[in-house]
């Protein structure tokens, strides 16, 4: 099956399965598993942290980031549109007792700093306490500028508060921007990575920050369930992810910007290959057949996610060939 519906889906490479085989591994609930030790070293380095924590998923990197940054009846700021807020099982407020106030993200993906300003509640023991600005870089595949994220430092440093980069995909930002990706982690306090979206690792995440901070996180990591024993062997798989998956996702983007253009010559979609900048694509379907779409790529052996608008996501298991076969398909579908 050609698989469009995230990058997610990615399966380990060969160097990966070999390094999973021959990892050396401890405990690290102890702190003794050299190769998870040995990752978190790399990425706080890489990244221009004081440390790393590695996490099971981007899901609980964030909800311990939240809880390491806020107390109970703290709040924090964040999109309408972020995944901490809306796709993360409201963990934050759940589990955390932290209160999240969304903000409608701009169409860009960034959250108007003025309507952030007025979001901050007063020091008055009726409101909670803002504690935090959480942003998302990239957001549905949109990339937040760099003058952007300096203004939000200043904004948050002028009012006192913490800010946290949901970056799951921060080094698809990164190629986009044209930067090393600490030009962009440089303003944040604590930011969050997924090594298993695009740049390709079977499972896990990485959260980053001072060593005080993530000493908190390790306390919460274990309070929720997240202390992994021999967990080196998926940590083997992320340091490659970590240290090649970067190098090749300009070549994603590219087959994106390839799939937005021949999208954009069937009539029945609707889409502005303009607003592709990374990895995602946003198609929609002018006739309201999403589904039956769907089931006949299904048929075809070809995976989307059905949804209006549609959502098509490349990565390193996608080839511009694959990409042209899912577009013959499309066509061949809307002709019958």
């Amino acid at each position: 099956m050609i698989d469009f519906r995230s990058d997610t889906v990615t399966r380990p490479t060969p160097a990966m399965r070999e390094a999973i085989s021959h990892a050396e591994v401890g405990d690290d609930v102890y702190g003794d598993d050299p190769t998870i030790n040995s990752l978190q070293a790399y990425a706080a380095e890489r990244l221009g942290f004081e440390a790393a924590l590695f996490t099971a998923t981007g899901t609980q990197a964030n909800l311990l980031a939240i809880m390491a940054h806020c107390g109970r009846g703290d709040e924090y700021l964040c999109g309408q549109s972020a995944h901490n807020y809306r796709y993360e099982g409201g963990g934050a407020a759940v589990l955390g007792s932290v209160q999240p106030q969304p903000i409608v993200n701009e169409a860009d993906g960034s959250i108007d700093l003025d309507k952030a300003r007025a979001a901050i509640k007063a020091d008055d023991f009726h409101f909670a306490v803002t504690r935090l600005l959480s942003l998302e870089n990239t957001i549905g595949g949109k990339v937040l500028s760099l003058d952007y994220q300096r203004r939000a430092r200043n904004f948050c440093d002028e009012h006192n508060l913490l800010l946290h980069l949901d970056g799951a995909r921060v080094f698809n930002a990164a190629v986009k921007s044209g930067c090393d990706v600490r030009e962009i982690t440089k303003h944040y306090d604590s930011v969050s990575v997924c090594l298993s979206k695009g740049l390709g690792a079977p499972v896990g995440s990485l959260l980053l920050g001072s060593k005080a901070f993530i000493a908190r996180a390790i306390r919460l990591r274990k309070m929720v369930g997240g202390g992994m024993r021999q967990a080196g062997i998926l940590a083997a798989a992320g340091r490659i992810a970590l240290e090649e998956g970067p190098l090749r996702l300009e070549e994603d983007h590219e087959n994106a910007g390839y799939l937005s253009a021949g999208l954009a010559d069937i009539e029945q979609l609707e889409i502005d290959p303009a607003h592709t900048q990374t990895n995602i694509v946003y198609a929609r379907c002018l006739q309201g057949k999403a589904s039956q779409l769907r089931d006949y790529l299904a048929s075809q052996g070809i995976l989307i996610t059905a949804g209006n608008p549609i959502r098509f996501v490349t990565h390193r298991d996608v080839s511009r060939q694959d990409v042209d076969t899912l577009l013959e398909a499309i066509t061949s579908f809307y002709q019958s």
